[in-house]
């Protein structure tokens, strides 16, 4: 049990989540930002179904690593990835339906999620099951993290809104304040992703 929870796992689960953010260090993952975060719900879900498919995969892959031929990894990956893809797909059409419909093709797209194809390369195949799993769900989660964070200023000052609960009071809008239009353009959501980079490199983040 000890093994488990050793230094070299504890570090293995929290360098993703700050000095090798994925995001915020590698800037890696960055177009999905821009297009499921106009509101929280569709982000949370996109962030939960890449930490899924991000731990499974690196475990199946770290599992098998050695019977793989090298020259057909990468097939083997994709193979691996585009299976737990559709089955996610397939469990938000029947669970979540609408807002597997907001998310639209971008669900699919994550089987090209540089972030996913990344771990698998340079950790999950050199790696046993168990940290393979726990770079995965650390991976997964921090990306999580930015798309949570930028969905919700985004509905917030977008719309109003969380979860799609009014937040800000009608009475507020009856002294003039204005939802920002902004906010619900994909560009502002790349704006806000830069300034969250901006804050964590230049506050939690040293570089070596």
């Amino acid at each position: 049990m000890s093994n488990l929870f050793s230094k070299e796992n504890k570090t293995v689960f929290t360098n993703p989540l700050n000095l090798d953010h994925p995001v915020l260090v590698q800037v890696l993952g960055i177009c999905s930002a821009l297009a499921v975060t106009a509101q929280l719900k569709p982000a949370i879900v996109m962030g939960l179904a890449v930490t899924v498919i991000t731990s499974f995969s690196n475990v199946i892959i770290s599992v098998i690593r050695k019977t793989i031929p090298n020259r057909i990894r990468i097939i083997v990956q994709l193979v691996v990835v585009a299976a737990l893809v559709t089955i996610v797909s397939q469990i938000l059409k029947a669970f979540a339906y609408d807002v597997s419909v907001q998310l639209s093709v971008y669900v699919g797209l994550i089987i090209t999620n540089c972030i996913l194809m990344g771990r698998l390369e340079a950790f999950a195949m050199m790696n046993k099951p168990w940290p393979s799993l726990l770079d995965g769900i650390a991976n997964g989660l921090g990306y999580a993290a930015i798309l949570v964070i930028v969905g919700a200023v985004r509905e917030l000052f977008g719309r109003g809104t969380l979860l799609g609960l009014r937040i800000v009071p009608q009475e507020v809008y009856e002294l003039g304040y204005i939802n920002n239009g902004m906010m619900t353009m994909p560009a502002m959501a790349l704006i806000l992703v830069g300034c969250v980079i901006w804050v964590h490199r230049a506050y939690f983040y040293k570089e070596k």
